[in-house]
């Protein structure tokens, strides 16, 4: 009885903060005194931040639902500006077609640490985007505002070493997405002399990286990912040896910030920083996962791509019939057996083969997101960089045995192409190596 009473309460507090909230949103776009504002506004944060998750997602519908413009009113002035071309009616025209919302997420942000708050809002957004497209102009709105609040312009390039401060090399063990950090001695290797890590952190967010990238100096551009992560290894402490910079990891530390654009202006700004540094340095390139081609050649009957010949495509459809044939979808053992033979063997014929194959799944790569080709060639091709090398054995561990049969790539970023191999891509043309090429 008691924790029925119990529940009955907390079910009418939660009614109470939802309803209050809303009250809030709603008197914050009539405030027009910016010290009254400033009160609503962070009587609003602080009532979101106690909201239940069944409330957060009510608080969401009626964002999508009662925060909309007017359509009347966008329609009446679209059709006067068509007549008129007048700025001033572009201008109210403009004012009209811009969601309430919009104005409601700004001054909300208004309120003390309420950037951080609304962050994160937009993360809960995104999981509740997944199963209700209803909030798809809800997210639009979010992101139209954080992708000016962080913008690179106002962001800050941290190097992180193991002199920061212990709550950062914390974050950083926790956020790191790409190769998981195993505690302490992992982290300290990958902060040694011929390892950097560098992060980009906002003013409203102090204590929070954004994103970071791990970068390995070396004397040539890295085949596999193993020999970059052995803590064991001696670091090189010879900076006349750093020849290449390998960009090996990019990890994004707020999901709520997914879509606005930090990853492509951290590695240009990382090798701007680089270049000065080590003057002698000759490439930039990554070591990068193709995390999307064993679902795509597990899903594939038939290489069907206008960027291939004729007979390439039936060259390629044969190998991939005769791998399934002798091997079914596992591959794991053509990788192993390919390391275990050491650098400079000639790879296995069917292990060639899926090479060829990942070559035709990456060189299919599109600037339109709508359609299925792997994310981080897609990343990393948009920002301007060269699909330079497909490597066999590159990642043995067990994510990259089932996520790509073991292969890597390197791709290039020279900083004289990146604009013009940004807008190939953008038309819809991947810039690849001989190389790469030769495969297909």
């Amino acid at each position: 009885m008691f924790e029925r009473l119990r529940q009955v309460r907390r079910d009418a507090r939660e009614r109470n903060d939802l309803r209050g909230l809303l009250d809030d949103c709603r008197q914050l776009l009539t405030a027009h005194g910016e010290s009254n504002s400033l009160v609503i506004a962070a009587r609003a944060i602080e009532r979101y931040a106690r909201l239940s998750d069944d409330a957060v997602a009510r608080f969401f519908e009626v964002l999508a639902t009662d925060f909309d413009p007017d359509p009347g009113e966008v329609l009446r002035l679209a059709e006067s500006y068509a007549v008129s071309r007048s700025p001033d009616n572009l201008i109210q025209l403009w004012k009209a077609a811009e969601s309430p919302r919009q104005e409601l997420l700004r001054r909300l942000n208004r309120a003390p640490n309420a950037t951080g708050t609304l962050v994160a809002m937009r993360a809960s957004l995104l999981e509740r985007l997944r199963r209700d497209e209803s909030l798809k102009a809800v997210d639009a709105d979010f992101q139209h505002l954080l992708s000016s609040w962080f913008n690179p312009g106002f962001l800050r390039l941290v190097q992180v070493d193991w002199s920061s401060p212990a709550r950062l090399l914390e974050k950083i063990i926790q956020h790191e997405a790409v190769h998981e950090i195993d505690g302490w001695a992992d982290l300290r290797r990958r902060l040694e002399p011929d390892r950097r890590c560098f992060a980009f952190f906002h003013p409203m967010l102090a204590d929070e990286p954004l994103i970071f990238v791990e970068v390995a100096l070396l004397d040539a551009m890295p085949q596999a990912i193993a020999p970059l992560l052995d803590r064991k290894s001696e670091p090189e402490t010879r900076e006349d040896r750093f020849k290449v910079a390998a960009f090996y990891s990019i990890s994004n530390c707020q999901p709520g910030l997914r879509g606005v654009n930090l990853g492509n202006f951290l590695i240009k700004r990382v090798a701007e920083q680089l270049q000065q540094a080590f003057p002698k340095l000759k490439a930039f390139c990554t070591l990068s996962p193709i995390p999307g081609f064993a679902a795509w050649l597990s899903a594939t009957e038939a290489v069907d791509s206008p960027r291939l010949k004729p007979a390439t495509r039936r060259e390629l459809d044969a190998g991939l019939r005769a791998l399934r044939e002798r091997h079914g979808g596992e591959f794991s053992a053509l990788a192993k057996a390919h390391a275990a033979a050491g650098e400079g063997a000639k790879p296995d014929p069917d292990l060639a083969m899926l090479q060829r194959l990942c070559a035709a799944y990456l060189i299919e790569t599109s600037s339109n997101e709508t359609q299925t080709s792997d994310p981080v060639a897609r990343f990393h091709l948009n920002n301007g960089a060269r699909l330079e090398r497909i490597n066999l054995a590159g990642d043995l561990s067990r994510n990259g045995l089932r996520q790509s049969h073991g292969l890597m790539v390197n791709y290039l970023y020279d900083l004289d192409e990146i604009e013009s191999n940004h807008e190939k891509f953008v038309n819809d043309q991947v810039s690849a190596s001989r190389a790469v090429l030769s495969l297909l």
